[in-house]
C-alpha cells in the first residue's frame, strides 16, 4: 500500500516535472489576457457612466462584440481567445496537480473544485470570444445562463447551480480578503520588480481584487437564486451584476467606481503575468 501512495507521488512530480516550461509560459500569456477582457469591460463601462463614445455595461460577450467592430478588432479577439485557453490550462493543472499543494481535505477539494469551474467559465468566454472573432457570434446567450441551464438538466441540477453559486462567493470574499489585506503581494516575485513597479500592482491589486470579489458575490447570489427557482433566466453574469449595481441608490457613481476597479483589476492580472510565482520551474 505504501509503496503504491509512493509511485502514486512519483507519477505526480514527473507530470510537473515534464509540463514546466510550456505551461508557465501560457500561464503568463493567459494571466494577461484575463487582464486585457477585465480591462475593457471596466473602459466600456466607464464610458457609459460618463456617457462617453458610446461605452456600455456589458459583460464579456457584449465587450467582445464592441472590439471586434475596431480596427483589427478580430485578431484582438483571437489573441484574448488563445491567450485565455493558456489561464485555463493553468486553472487545469492547479486542479489536477495541485502544484501549491492545497491537498485532498475538504478545504483543498473545494479549492481545486473551484479552479474546475473557473476552467470551465473561462472556457465559455474564450469559446465566444473565438467565435466572434470568426464572425460566427453574432448571437448567443449568455454563458452563465447556458451553464446553468446545462446544470438545471442534470439530476440533482439545483443542488449543483447551488454548489457552483456558494463556490463562486467563496473564491469572492477570499479575493476580497485578499485584496483588502494586501496578502496577494507574496504571490509576486518582488525580487524582480522595480520599486514603482511594485506600488502599481499593490496599489491595483487592492482595489481591483476588492471591487471584483464584491461583482463575483453578486454572481453567485445570482446562480444561488437560480437554484431556489429553477429557472436559468435569474442567472446573471458579470454584465447583470453590473446592471444590479446602476439600480442602486447613488448607483452611477458606485458603478463608476466598479469599472474603475475593474480596470485597475485587469492592471493587476496583467502585472501578474509577468511576475506572478509559477510553481513549476525556476520561474
Amino acid at each position: 500500500m505504501a509503496s503504491s501512495v509512493t509511485s502514486s507521488n512519483t507519477d505526480v512530480d514527473q507530470a510537473k516535472e515534464e509540463i514546466k516550461p510550456w505551461v508557465r509560459r501560457l500561464g503568463r500569456v493567459g494571466f494577461m489576457a484575463k487582464g486585457t477582457v477585465y480591462t475593457l469591460i471596466g473602459i466600456l463601462t466607464f464610458m457609459a457612466v460618463i456617457g462617453v463614445g458610446g461605452g456600455k455595461t456589458t459583460g464579456t460577450q457584449g465587450m467582445f462584440r464592441t472590439v471586434a467592430h475596431v480596427a483589427f478588432g478580430e485578431i484582438i479577439l483571437w489573441i484574448i481567445g488563445v491567450g485565455l485557453i493558456g489561464y485555463i490550462l493553468w486553472l487545469l493543472v492547479k486542479a489536477v496537480l495541485d502544484p501549491k499543494n492545497y491537498g485532498a481535505d475538504a478545504k483543498g477539494i473545494i479549492t481545486r473544485i473551484g479552479y474546475f469551474v473557473g476552467a470551465i467559465i473561462y472556457g465559455g468566454i474564450a469559446y465566444n470570444a473565438i467565435k466572434i472573432a470568426m464572425n460566427a457570434g453574432s448571437s448567443g446567450g449568455d454563458s452563465k445562463q447556458t451553464l446553468s441551464a446545462k446544470l438545471l438538466s442534470q439530476p440533482f441540477g439545483q443542488w449543483l447551480v447551488g454548489l457552483v453559486g456558494v463556490i463562486v462567493i467563496g473564491y469572492a470574499v477570499y479575493e476580497f480578503y485578499q485584496g483588502s489585506t494586501g496578502r496577494f503581494m507574496k504571490n509576486f516575485r518582488m525580487g524582480e520588480m522595480e520599486q514603482h513597479k511594485q506600488k502599481v500592482a499593490k496599489n491595483a491589486g487592492r482595489f481591483g481584487l476588492s471591487a471584483r470579489g464584491i461583482v463575483l458575490g453578486l454572481i453567485g447570489f445570482f446562480f444561488i437564486r437560480t437554484a431556489l427557482t429553477a429557472n436559468p433566466e435569474d442567472t446573471k453574469g458579470l454584465d447583470g451584476a453590473l446592471s444590479e449595481i446602476s439600480q442602486q441608490p447613488f448607483g452611477q457613481i458606485l458603478l463608476g467606481i466598479a469599472a474603475v476597479g475593474l480596470i485597475l483589476y485587469g492592471v493587476y492580472q496583467i502585472i501578474r503575468g509577468r511576475y506572478n510565482r509559477m510553481n513549476f520551474g525556476k520561474k
